[in-house]
Formats: structure tokens, sequence, C-alpha cells
């Protein structure tokens, strides 16, 4: 089952309440989302614990509701 990209930013938000976050569909088919996530909290951070600090908002989905999602992330400037 997909999942829709306003779900997405849902619970990005919820997890990283200080996130901007834009979702865009790929493919057009509700499975492939590409997502940009700006947020302060990821000072310090390494790409690699950015990403996982999203992939830990989304619950688990990714794999399985959530197909693919090529993510970028970056602190505000």
């Amino acid at each position: 089952m997909a999942m829709e990209a306003e779900k997405i930013e849902e619970l990005i938000r919820a997890g990283i309440p200080d996130a901007e976050v834009t979702i865009r569909d790929l493919a057009g088919d509700g499975d492939h989302y590409a997502a940009h996530v700006v947020s302060a909290s990821f000072a310090g951070m390494t790409r690699v614990k950015q990403h996982k600090a999203v992939y830990e908002a989304l619950g688990g989905r990714m794999g399985g509701e959530l197909h693919a999602l090529q993510l970028t992330t970056a602190v505000p400037n």
C-alpha cells in the first residue's frame, strides 16, 4: 500500500518539529518520493545521523508502506 506525500511530511514534522520539509513524487506512482528536510537540530550531526533521524521519524515505514525515499538533509543557513 502506497503512502501519501502529506503523510510522509506529517510524520517527519512530528519527529523533527522544527523541520522544513519538501516532498516530491518522483514517478507519479505514490511509491517513489524525494524528501528535502532542513532542521537546526541537524547541526553537528553527520549526514548519516541526519538521515537516521528522518528514518526514525518515519517510524519503520521505510521498505514497507514507504517503498523508496530519495533523501537530502541540511542545516538552515
